[in-house]
Order: C-alpha cells, then structure tokens, then sequence
C-alpha cells in the first residue's frame, strides 16, 4: 500500500491543545499537556509509548469515555469535549467501533447476538436486517459458522475476530483498537492486523494503541507519547 498524503488528507481527528488532569492524594496528576494532533480519514496510526505514557487516557478522550480538563477535541463534525453522557453514549455507538484486548463479548449471547446489539441500541438498521447484516459481518471475518455459538467456545483468534465485527456493526468512521493482538500468538495476531489493514483499505481510520514493534509494517504512522506529551511522530509504509 502506497504511503498516505498527511499534507492533503483530510483530518478525522483533530485534537487541539488537549491537557488532561486527574487529582491523586499526592496533588494533580497530568496525564496528557498541550497536546496536539491530527489523524486523518483512511490512516492507520499507532499509540506507543511506555506504561503511564498517556496512551490509555487519549484513547479514552477520542472514545468519549472521559473528557479533558481542557482543549478541543473533533472528530469528523463532532466536538466530543461538548457532548453530555446520553448525548456521547449515542454518538459513539454511531460514530466509534472499539476493539478491546479481552474481547469483551457478552457471555451470556451468541456471537451473532453480541454483533447486532450495537444495531439495537442505536436502532441504526431495521430489526429483520440486524441478523443478516450480523452473519455478513461474521462472514468477513472468515467466522460466519461460529455465529450461534457462544463466545467461549471460540478460540482467542475467533473471539478478537467477533469483537471486530461488533465494532463494525454501526458502520462507525473510526475504530479504535487497544491492544487487539495483546492476547494473541504471532500467526492470529498477523491475521488480525490483516483485517485491520483491509478496514483501513476501505476508508476506515484505525487508531491503535500497541506494544509490539514488529507490528510497525502495517501502520501509516506512529504517535509516540512520553509523559503525556507527543514525541517522534514518524511515517512508516514505503
């Protein structure tokens, strides 16, 4: 894949000025200072740096899970840091896919059931299409025949594959992924980057928090965060 133009790509995300502070018994604790940043349409970025660098905290931030002590966040038309908790809880059903280390799939529904209840709660496609568009999804993730099973009968590889889905469910812009390959062997975990390659190959931007370095080959880019502050940003693809 050919190297994306960061000078004409249209920003998806914009972050502008972002600090993020939290009070700790021993005073406040920075997790993130003046940080500016912007990711693209169609960019598959990485999210290194060390434990405590700040990874978790942007993720968060980009995600609506928190909100920051200050600055501008934007993604697409959305100005999250402005957006109440039933107003954020709408929009990133809609608007943000996430993939988790640990799957967390719904123990207690099949897999098909874990990809549709994005759909339910956001009513985003009528009930009678919910299930087809469910085992489409499954289906492109080479799992189609795991769809009535429940999770733990999956394989790790089979289960990151369903959480894939899921996140795909609402056909979101972006999706972010925090350690996705984190619980994986080598050869599951190339295949998974695979599909997250092809996301990217249709227009979906892929924020990625990761670990690995060999991992590097498939990102456009790396944000390096050191102590909440961004370091080295580098582009990656030939």
């Amino acid at each position: 894949m050919l190297k994306p133009d960061l000078e004409s790509m249209r920003p998806l995300i914009s972050l502008r000025d972002v600090c993020k502070q939290y009070d700790g018994a021993a005073g406040p604790i920075v997790a993130l200072r003046n940080l500016s940043l912007d990711m693209g349409e169609g960019e598959f970025v990485a999210v290194i740096g060390k434990s405590g660098s700040g990874k978790t905290t942007l993720i968060n931030l980009l995600t609506g899970i928190d909100s920051p002590t200050s600055g501008s966040i934007q993604v697409a038309e959305t100005a999250v840091q402005t957006l109440s908790q039933d107003q954020l809880a709408r929009w990133r059903g809609r608007a943000v896919g996430i993939v988790f280390q640990f799957f967390q799939l719904l123990p207690t529904l099949s897999v098909a059931e874990n990809i549709m209840l994005p759909m339910d709660f956001c009513n985003t496609f009528p009930p009678r299409e919910r299930r087809a568009r469910a085992l489409s999804l499954l289906a492109g993730m080479g799992i189609a025949d795991q769809a009535d099973k429940l999770p733990n009968a999956l394989s790790g590889g089979q289960q990151q594959r369903a959480a894939i889905a899921r996140a795909l469910a609402n056909d979101p812009p972006l999706i972010v992924a925090d350690e996705p390959t984190g619980n994986l062997d080598s050869r599951t975990a190339a295949e998974v980057m695979s599909f997250f390659a092809r996301l990217v190959d249709a227009g979906k931007t892929v924020v990625m928090v990761t670990h690995e370095r060999d991992l590097e080959r498939y990102f456009a880019r790396s944000v390096t965060l050191t102590d909440g502050t961004l370091a080295r940003p580098r582009s990656q693809r030939p």
